[in-house]
Protein backbone atom coordinates (compact mmCIF):
# COMPACT_ATOMS: atom_id res chain seq x y z
CA UNK A 1 0.00 0.00 0.00
CA UNK A 2 1.35 3.64 -1.05
CA UNK A 3 0.46 6.10 0.93
CA UNK A 4 3.12 8.19 -0.26
CA UNK A 5 5.56 10.77 1.81
CA UNK A 6 3.75 12.73 4.62
CA UNK A 7 5.66 15.83 6.31
CA UNK A 8 4.70 15.22 9.77
CA UNK A 9 6.23 13.87 12.83
CA UNK A 10 3.21 12.28 14.63
CA UNK A 11 1.56 8.43 13.73
CA UNK A 12 -0.38 8.42 10.96
CA UNK A 13 -3.84 6.65 10.77
CA UNK A 14 -4.04 4.70 7.59
CA UNK A 15 -6.71 2.04 6.62
CA UNK A 16 -5.26 -1.13 6.33
CA UNK A 17 -6.44 -4.61 5.64
CA UNK A 18 -7.94 -4.90 9.45
CA UNK A 19 -9.53 -1.42 9.03
CA UNK A 20 -8.02 1.58 10.21
CA UNK A 21 -5.17 1.43 12.23
CA UNK A 22 -3.13 4.06 14.26
CA UNK A 23 0.96 4.10 13.85
CA UNK A 24 3.00 4.36 10.50
CA UNK A 25 2.28 1.87 7.88
CA UNK A 26 4.67 -0.93 7.11
CA UNK A 27 7.89 -0.31 5.46
CA UNK A 28 7.75 3.25 6.57
CA UNK A 29 11.43 4.82 7.16
CA UNK A 30 13.02 7.69 8.94
CA UNK A 31 13.02 9.11 5.83
CA UNK A 32 9.67 9.61 5.16
CA UNK A 33 9.02 11.62 7.55
CA UNK A 34 11.40 14.21 5.75
CA UNK A 35 10.73 17.01 3.21
CA UNK A 36 12.05 16.65 0.14
CA UNK A 37 14.57 19.89 0.31
CA UNK A 38 15.51 18.52 3.55
CA UNK A 39 16.65 14.68 2.00
CA UNK A 40 19.95 15.96 0.43
CA UNK A 41 21.43 16.81 3.96
CA UNK A 42 20.47 13.43 5.69
CA UNK A 43 22.88 10.15 4.74
CA UNK A 44 20.92 7.14 3.18
CA UNK A 45 21.88 5.09 6.27
CA UNK A 46 18.60 6.87 8.27
CA UNK A 47 16.50 5.54 5.60
CA UNK A 48 16.94 1.86 7.16
CA UNK A 49 15.27 2.93 10.20
CA UNK A 50 11.50 3.17 11.08
CA UNK A 51 10.01 6.54 12.09
CA UNK A 52 10.89 7.62 15.77
CA UNK A 53 8.02 7.85 18.02
CA UNK A 54 7.08 11.22 18.25
CA UNK A 55 7.20 11.16 22.15
CA UNK A 56 11.52 11.04 21.91
CA UNK A 57 11.09 14.51 20.22
CA UNK A 58 9.23 16.07 23.20
CA UNK A 59 11.25 13.75 25.74
CA UNK A 60 14.59 14.93 24.52
CA UNK A 61 13.49 18.35 23.94
CA UNK A 62 12.17 19.21 27.61
CA UNK A 63 15.28 17.36 28.40
CA UNK A 64 17.90 19.54 26.65
CA UNK A 65 15.47 22.93 27.68
CA UNK A 66 16.50 21.65 31.21
CA UNK A 67 20.10 21.14 30.56
CA UNK A 68 19.93 24.71 28.57
CA UNK A 69 18.41 26.84 31.83
CA UNK A 70 20.77 25.19 34.27
CA UNK A 71 23.79 25.51 32.20
CA UNK A 72 23.11 29.05 31.65
CA UNK A 73 22.32 29.42 35.50
CA UNK A 74 25.48 28.04 36.37
CA UNK A 75 28.32 28.91 34.08
CA UNK A 76 26.38 32.40 33.40
CA UNK A 77 27.36 32.69 37.88
CA UNK A 78 30.66 31.47 37.20
CA UNK A 79 31.44 33.98 34.57
CA UNK A 80 29.54 37.07 36.71
CA UNK A 81 31.46 36.33 39.73
CA UNK A 82 34.68 36.37 38.05
CA UNK A 83 34.25 39.71 36.64
CA UNK A 84 33.25 41.54 39.29
CA UNK A 85 35.09 39.67 42.16
CA UNK A 86 38.90 40.63 42.05
CA UNK A 87 39.32 38.25 44.54
CA UNK A 88 38.83 35.66 42.10
CA UNK A 89 41.35 36.43 39.11
CA UNK A 90 44.07 33.50 40.00
CA UNK A 91 45.61 32.06 36.93
CA UNK A 92 43.80 28.91 38.01
CA UNK A 93 40.51 30.58 37.89
CA UNK A 94 41.09 31.90 34.49
CA UNK A 95 41.02 28.42 33.33
CA UNK A 96 37.73 27.54 35.42
CA UNK A 97 36.07 30.77 33.78
CA UNK A 98 37.47 29.68 30.30
CA UNK A 99 35.61 26.67 30.83
CA UNK A 100 31.98 27.83 32.02
CA UNK A 101 32.62 30.79 28.71
CA UNK A 102 33.02 27.53 26.37
CA UNK A 103 30.44 25.51 28.27
CA UNK A 104 28.27 28.67 28.16
CA UNK A 105 28.28 29.36 24.62
CA UNK A 106 28.23 25.63 23.71
CA UNK A 107 24.67 24.92 24.62
CA UNK A 108 23.76 28.30 23.33
CA UNK A 109 24.79 27.66 20.31
CA UNK A 110 23.44 23.65 20.22
CA UNK A 111 19.70 23.78 21.83
CA UNK A 112 17.91 26.33 20.69
CA UNK A 113 18.25 24.96 17.61
CA UNK A 114 17.68 21.43 18.76
CA UNK A 115 14.70 22.11 20.98
CA UNK A 116 13.37 24.01 18.19
CA UNK A 117 13.82 20.97 15.72
CA UNK A 118 12.60 18.65 17.75
CA UNK A 119 8.95 20.52 18.90
CA UNK A 120 8.60 21.64 14.58
CA UNK A 121 8.50 18.30 12.51
CA UNK A 122 11.49 15.75 14.25
CA UNK A 123 14.14 16.49 11.94
CA UNK A 124 16.25 19.29 11.04
CA UNK A 125 14.16 22.18 9.31
CA UNK A 126 16.44 24.91 9.30
CA UNK A 127 18.71 24.43 6.17
CA UNK A 128 21.86 23.39 5.24
CA UNK A 129 24.28 26.47 6.21
CA UNK A 130 22.42 26.24 9.65
CA UNK A 131 23.21 22.49 9.82
CA UNK A 132 27.06 23.24 9.37
CA UNK A 133 26.89 26.10 12.10
CA UNK A 134 24.98 24.04 14.92
CA UNK A 135 27.83 21.19 13.83
CA UNK A 136 30.89 23.41 13.86
CA UNK A 137 29.83 25.32 17.02
CA UNK A 138 29.09 22.51 18.98
CA UNK A 139 32.76 20.74 18.11
CA UNK A 140 34.21 23.98 18.74
CA UNK A 141 33.17 24.82 21.72
CA UNK A 142 32.60 21.29 22.74
CA UNK A 143 36.47 21.02 22.21
CA UNK A 144 37.48 24.01 24.06
CA UNK A 145 35.49 22.56 27.50
CA UNK A 146 38.03 19.55 26.57
CA UNK A 147 41.23 20.94 26.28
CA UNK A 148 40.17 23.55 28.97
CA UNK A 149 39.79 20.23 31.50
CA UNK A 150 43.22 19.20 30.31
CA UNK A 151 44.60 22.27 31.12
CA UNK A 152 43.36 22.71 34.32
CA UNK A 153 44.30 19.30 35.14
CA UNK A 154 48.01 20.48 34.47
CA UNK A 155 47.70 23.26 36.46
CA UNK A 156 46.55 21.29 39.27
CA UNK A 157 49.66 18.93 38.92
CA UNK A 158 51.91 22.38 38.64
CA UNK A 159 50.44 23.57 41.74
CA UNK A 160 50.32 19.92 43.77
CA UNK A 161 53.28 17.90 42.48
CA UNK A 162 55.55 20.77 40.81
CA UNK A 163 55.24 23.04 44.05
CA UNK A 164 58.39 22.94 45.63
CA UNK A 165 60.26 23.22 41.93
CA UNK A 166 58.50 26.77 41.37
CA UNK A 167 55.71 25.15 39.36
CA UNK A 168 53.01 27.82 39.19
CA UNK A 169 51.42 29.18 36.45
CA UNK A 170 51.78 33.05 36.04
CA UNK A 171 48.73 34.57 34.34
CA UNK A 172 50.77 35.15 31.30
CA UNK A 173 51.49 31.32 31.00
CA UNK A 174 47.41 30.64 31.45
CA UNK A 175 46.14 32.76 29.04
CA UNK A 176 48.76 31.48 26.53
CA UNK A 177 47.53 27.88 27.54
CA UNK A 178 43.86 29.09 26.78
CA UNK A 179 44.90 30.57 23.41
CA UNK A 180 46.64 27.71 22.92
CA UNK A 181 43.31 25.38 23.89
CA UNK A 182 41.20 27.31 21.28
CA UNK A 183 43.83 26.95 18.62
CA UNK A 184 43.65 23.18 19.07
CA UNK A 185 39.62 23.31 18.78
CA UNK A 186 39.66 25.27 16.11
CA UNK A 187 42.49 23.44 14.14
CA UNK A 188 40.15 20.43 14.78
CA UNK A 189 36.73 21.47 13.79
CA UNK A 190 37.41 23.43 11.09
CA UNK A 191 38.76 20.05 8.57
CA UNK A 192 34.79 19.55 7.19
CA UNK A 193 34.75 22.93 5.59
CA UNK A 194 37.71 22.04 3.56
CA UNK A 195 36.21 18.69 2.39
CA UNK A 196 37.97 16.06 4.91
CA UNK A 197 34.77 14.88 6.44
CA UNK A 198 31.38 16.93 6.55
CA UNK A 199 28.67 18.14 8.88
CA UNK A 200 24.89 16.78 8.32
CA UNK A 201 22.08 15.90 10.63
CA UNK A 202 22.48 13.12 12.94
CA UNK A 203 20.57 10.29 14.60
CA UNK A 204 16.74 11.32 15.17
CA UNK A 205 18.04 14.42 12.96
CA UNK A 206 17.25 17.16 15.09
CA UNK A 207 21.02 18.01 15.15
CA UNK A 208 24.17 17.91 13.31
CA UNK A 209 27.56 16.82 13.86
CA UNK A 210 30.67 15.24 11.94
CA UNK A 211 30.12 12.26 9.71
CA UNK A 212 30.45 9.32 11.18
CA UNK A 213 28.38 6.86 8.78
CA UNK A 214 30.65 6.97 5.79
CA UNK A 215 33.13 4.37 5.05
CA UNK A 216 35.60 5.68 2.39
CA UNK A 217 38.75 6.50 3.97
CA UNK A 218 38.51 10.13 3.81
CA UNK A 219 35.73 9.65 6.48
CA UNK A 220 36.98 6.98 8.35
CA UNK A 221 40.81 8.70 8.80
CA UNK A 222 38.98 11.84 10.07
CA UNK A 223 37.16 9.74 12.56
CA UNK A 224 40.47 8.48 13.38
CA UNK A 225 41.91 12.06 13.95
CA UNK A 226 38.88 12.66 16.04
CA UNK A 227 39.15 9.88 18.32
CA UNK A 228 42.92 10.25 19.02
CA UNK A 229 42.95 13.89 19.35
CA UNK A 230 39.56 14.65 21.22
CA UNK A 231 39.45 11.56 23.25
CA UNK A 232 42.52 9.47 23.28
CA UNK A 233 45.01 12.85 23.80
CA UNK A 234 43.04 14.59 26.27
CA UNK A 235 41.93 11.29 28.61
CA UNK A 236 46.12 10.42 28.85
CA UNK A 237 46.62 13.94 29.84
CA UNK A 238 43.74 14.44 32.64
CA UNK A 239 44.41 10.84 33.99
CA UNK A 240 48.33 11.74 33.92
CA UNK A 241 47.74 14.64 36.00
CA UNK A 242 45.52 13.61 38.41
CA UNK A 243 47.36 10.72 38.84
CA UNK A 244 50.41 11.96 39.15
CA UNK A 245 48.54 14.45 42.18
CA UNK A 246 46.95 11.61 44.24
CA UNK A 247 50.08 10.12 44.32
CA UNK A 248 52.04 12.80 45.27
CA UNK A 249 49.39 14.12 48.09
CA UNK A 250 49.65 10.09 49.44
CA UNK A 251 53.27 10.00 49.58
CA UNK A 252 53.45 13.46 51.20
CA UNK A 253 50.57 12.23 53.92
CA UNK A 254 52.59 9.12 54.62
CA UNK A 255 56.11 10.97 55.17
CA UNK A 256 54.35 13.50 57.24
CA UNK A 257 52.99 10.28 59.24
CA UNK A 258 56.35 8.56 59.62
CA UNK A 259 58.17 11.54 60.85
CA UNK A 260 55.75 12.39 63.19
CA UNK A 261 55.91 8.83 64.59
CA UNK A 262 59.55 9.15 64.92
CA UNK A 263 59.31 12.54 66.81
CA UNK A 264 56.52 10.97 68.48
CA UNK A 265 54.18 13.83 67.98
CA UNK A 266 50.49 13.75 66.48
CA UNK A 267 50.83 16.16 63.85
CA UNK A 268 53.43 18.24 62.11
CA UNK A 269 51.56 20.63 60.44
CA UNK A 270 51.01 24.13 61.29
CA UNK A 271 47.11 25.28 60.90
CA UNK A 272 48.15 26.94 57.30
CA UNK A 273 50.07 24.06 56.29
CA UNK A 274 46.62 21.81 57.43
CA UNK A 275 44.72 23.88 55.74
CA UNK A 276 46.93 23.94 52.69
CA UNK A 277 46.69 19.63 53.06
CA UNK A 278 42.78 19.76 53.49
CA UNK A 279 42.33 21.95 50.00
CA UNK A 280 44.95 19.81 48.10
CA UNK A 281 42.85 16.39 49.51
CA UNK A 282 39.86 17.92 48.13
CA UNK A 283 41.16 18.69 44.85
CA UNK A 284 42.05 15.19 44.55
CA UNK A 285 38.74 14.18 45.28
CA UNK A 286 37.24 16.43 42.86
CA UNK A 287 40.06 15.35 40.08
CA UNK A 288 39.10 11.64 40.53
CA UNK A 289 35.71 12.56 40.25
CA UNK A 290 36.00 14.70 37.21
CA UNK A 291 38.19 11.63 35.40
CA UNK A 292 35.18 9.25 36.55
CA UNK A 293 32.62 11.40 34.95
CA UNK A 294 34.73 12.39 31.73
CA UNK A 295 34.75 8.59 31.15
CA UNK A 296 30.67 8.50 31.65
CA UNK A 297 30.35 11.52 29.37
CA UNK A 298 32.35 10.81 26.59
CA UNK A 299 32.76 7.24 25.83
CA UNK A 300 29.22 6.56 24.88
CA UNK A 301 29.91 9.08 22.20
CA UNK A 302 33.45 7.96 21.11
CA UNK A 303 31.94 4.05 20.85
CA UNK A 304 28.88 5.24 18.57
CA UNK A 305 31.34 7.36 16.37
CA UNK A 306 33.42 4.12 16.34
CA UNK A 307 30.74 2.12 15.42
CA UNK A 308 29.33 3.88 12.96
CA UNK A 309 33.11 3.83 10.87
CA UNK A 310 34.66 0.13 11.71
CA UNK A 311 31.80 -1.81 13.22
CA UNK A 312 28.14 -3.26 13.01
CA UNK A 313 26.38 0.19 11.75
CA UNK A 314 22.98 -1.62 12.05
CA UNK A 315 23.61 -1.14 15.95
CA UNK A 316 24.03 2.89 15.14
CA UNK A 317 19.92 3.40 15.21
CA UNK A 318 18.40 7.04 15.48
CA UNK A 319 18.57 6.73 19.26
CA UNK A 320 21.78 5.06 19.63
CA UNK A 321 23.15 8.02 17.69
CA UNK A 322 21.14 11.06 20.17
CA UNK A 323 21.56 9.85 23.06
CA UNK A 324 25.63 9.98 23.46
CA UNK A 325 25.33 13.07 21.81
CA UNK A 326 22.87 14.13 24.80
CA UNK A 327 24.71 12.52 27.52
CA UNK A 328 27.84 14.55 26.52
CA UNK A 329 26.13 18.21 27.17
CA UNK A 330 25.68 17.16 30.65
CA UNK A 331 28.72 18.60 31.00
CA UNK A 332 28.02 21.74 30.77
CA UNK A 333 26.04 21.33 33.82
CA UNK A 334 28.03 19.77 35.88
CA UNK A 335 31.68 21.61 34.89
CA UNK A 336 30.64 24.66 36.94
CA UNK A 337 29.55 22.88 40.24
CA UNK A 338 33.09 20.61 39.82
CA UNK A 339 35.30 23.60 38.82
CA UNK A 340 33.62 26.63 40.53
CA UNK A 341 30.25 26.50 42.87
CA UNK A 342 32.23 23.67 45.08
CA UNK A 343 35.15 25.84 45.99
CA UNK A 344 35.12 28.09 49.09
CA UNK A 345 36.85 31.14 47.35
CA UNK A 346 33.58 30.78 44.84
CA UNK A 347 31.60 30.06 47.46
CA UNK A 348 32.70 33.19 49.51
CA UNK A 349 32.10 35.66 46.48
CA UNK A 350 28.80 34.08 45.91
CA UNK A 351 27.95 34.44 49.90
CA UNK A 352 28.89 37.90 49.11
CA UNK A 353 27.31 39.05 46.18
CA UNK A 354 24.06 36.84 46.51
CA UNK A 355 23.26 36.28 50.49
CA UNK A 356 19.61 34.90 49.68
CA UNK A 357 21.23 31.85 47.56
CA UNK A 358 21.50 30.08 51.36
CA UNK A 359 25.52 29.59 51.04
CA UNK A 360 27.59 29.55 54.33
CA UNK A 361 31.12 29.35 53.64
CA UNK A 362 32.89 30.05 56.73
CA UNK A 363 36.00 32.47 55.89
CA UNK A 364 39.74 31.70 57.21
CA UNK A 365 40.86 34.25 59.03
CA UNK A 366 44.66 32.52 59.02
CA UNK A 367 45.99 35.14 57.25
CA UNK A 368 49.07 32.64 56.18
CA UNK A 369 46.94 30.67 54.40
CA UNK A 370 45.35 33.18 52.32
CA UNK A 371 48.56 32.55 49.99
CA UNK A 372 48.51 29.19 49.33
CA UNK A 373 44.28 29.20 49.01
CA UNK A 374 44.98 31.46 45.87
CA UNK A 375 47.70 29.86 44.75
CA UNK A 376 45.36 26.51 44.84
CA UNK A 377 42.91 28.41 42.82
CA UNK A 378 40.54 28.87 45.75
Amino acid sequence: MDIGPINVSHPLAYKGSGGVNFGYPEGYTLMDMVPDDVKPLIHPHWSKFPPVNPMWHYLLGVIFIILGILSFFGNGMVIYLFSCKKSLRSPANMFVVNLAFSDFMMMGSQFPMYVWNCFNGGYWALGALSCQIHAFTGAIFGLGSLTTLAAIGYDRYCVIVKAFDGGHISSTKAFFIILLCWAYATAISIWPFFGWNSYIPEGILTSCSFDYISRDWGTRSFGLFLFIMCYCFPLTIIIFVYSQIVGAIRAHEKALREQAKKMNVENLRSNADANKQSAEVRIAKVAVSNVFLWLLTWTPYAAVVMTGLFGDQDSVTPLVSALPGLIAKTASVYNPMMFAISHPKFRLALQEVWPWFCVHEPKDDDSKSTRTESESGK
